[in-house]
């Protein structure tokens, strides 16, 4: 008998321990209109042409204990490219660069969160152009919560970092001295709580 009682005690314990961990995260949700993709890569080896993706959006668990323990999930639409030049746009969706059409998203799934010396690294892996690549981003955030008059509770982060295109195949026909090898990149992100 004494040995059930306590087999109860502990079986409550681990409940309430349980309970207690799953009170630390909280869902949110990416905000498309507010959240974006900005790249920069290097033309000619002479200038920068910067660009931006759309379509931005995902979820986020979030633990306020432990950000480490916190994960992101996100695609982007590919097709929204956009470097301000029409004819530049399309030859980037074009199967030269992304091939939009037969891969119209890019997406991130990350896979850790670290802390070192006050600096979070978010890594993940990355599927763009059909190819699954892990990459790090040093990330900036999450910025306090607000919340406006209508309750709806709202924060952000933003992320950076340096890929190469050739890892994805992307523009693999056109070398680094007309297209720039290191694509640098930010992402902004504003997230709603569900």
């Amino acid at each position: 008998m004494r040995n059930r009682s306590l087999m109860a005690i502990a079986l409550g314990l681990v409940t309430m321990a349980c309970a207690g961990a799953r009170a630390q995260t909280s869902t949110w949700s990416i905000d498309p209109a507010h959240s974006s993709i900005n790249f920069e890569v290097r033309h000619m080896g002479v200038s920068n042409v910067h660009g931006s993706i759309n379509g931005l959006k995902g979820t986020v668990v979030y633990d306020d204990q432990d950000i480490t323990k916190s994960s992101v999930q996100a695609t982007a639409d590919v097709s929204t490219v956009n470097t301000n030049v029409e004819k530049r746009d399309q030859d980037l969706k074009s199967p030269k660069f992304f091939d939009a059409t037969q891969f119209p998203q890019l997406s991130f799934k990350s896979t850790s969160v670290s802390k070192s010396d006050g600096k979070l690294t978010l890594t993940g892996d990355l599927t763009m152009h059909g190819v699954t690549k892990s990459v790090s981003l040093d990330l900036d955030g999450p910025a306090p919560p607000q919340t406006d008059k209508n309750g709806k509770t709202r924060s952000g982060f933003s992320a950076s970092g340096v890929l190469k295109r050739t890892d994805f195949g992307v523009g693999a026909g056109y070398p680094t001295a007309v297209v720039g090898e290191d694509v640098k990149f930010s992402i902004d992100v504003e997230i709603d709580k569900q």
